[in-house]
């Protein structure tokens, strides 16, 4: 669905981004409140939506928790100013896929909404065998084991976020999360907990197996 909505109470930033994403091959609708765009979305799947984090009534925020965006069927991008940094991280937490900052620039916003898409659309099922069951793996959102499996192929956070349609700073951000969930200090201390452990089972397993041999 090439549909996209677009939540922001300021009518000139609505304006703007629909004439943007309009040039880019989009249908777009937009939304001046929290509320109108609740009773919309609950029936209507998009193919995304843009948010933006200062809303009047139900913030973006919490606009987040209202359509469960961590299992809402399309991509959520969160709209920030520079001083925003913080919440954007903290909407990413929320279950955004990721955060367009203002001012905007119209061909970089296509592009990520393009992008978003396009990881969207894209099977979860590459994820690395030897990431499967690692202790600790199920504190991780699916997001979270995305690029984690990004990290353990050598990608760069720019080469991870190209691949996830996502800014290299949110891959930091989820690089941050994920270290802090599985008590990581460092990318080196990372793959110990992730492939360490791993290993270092099926080296155990093997005196098991010769203790029990005739």
């Amino acid at each position: 669905m090439n549909e996209i909505f677009i939540v922001d109470d300021d009518a000139s930033v609505r304006a703007a981004l629909v004439v943007m994403l309009n040039a880019g091959g989009f249908a777009t609708t937009g939304f001046a409140d929290g509320e109108s765009f609740l009773s919309v979305a609950r029936s209507h799947t998009p193919g995304c939506v843009l948010i933006d984090v200062h809303l009047p009534g139900c913030s973006g925020l919490e606009l987040l928790k209202e359509i469960d965006a961590p299992h809402y069927p399309a991509p959520v991008l969160i709209i920030s100013g520079v001083g925003d940094i913080p919440t954007a991280v903290e909407a990413i937490r929320g279950g955004a896929l990721d955060f367009i900052e203002k001012p905007f620039e119209p061909g970089a916003v296509v592009a990520r909404v393009h992008d978003a898409m396009r990881a969207w659309r894209r099977t979860a099922a590459d994820e690395p065998l030897q990431l499967r069951g690692f202790p600790g793996h199920e504190r991780l959102t699916a997001r979270e084991r995305d690029v984690l499996g990004r990290i353990a192929q050598g990608a760069s956070n720019k080469e991870a976020g190209r691949e996830l349609g996502i800014s290299p700073r949110t891959v930091e951000v989820h690089r941050a999360r994920i270290m802090e969930k599985l008590g990581a200090k460092n990318a080196a201390d990372l793959m110990r907990v992730v492939i360490g452990k791993a290993r270092g089972k099926r080296r155990s397993m093997t005196p098991t197996a010769q203790h029990g041999s005739p």
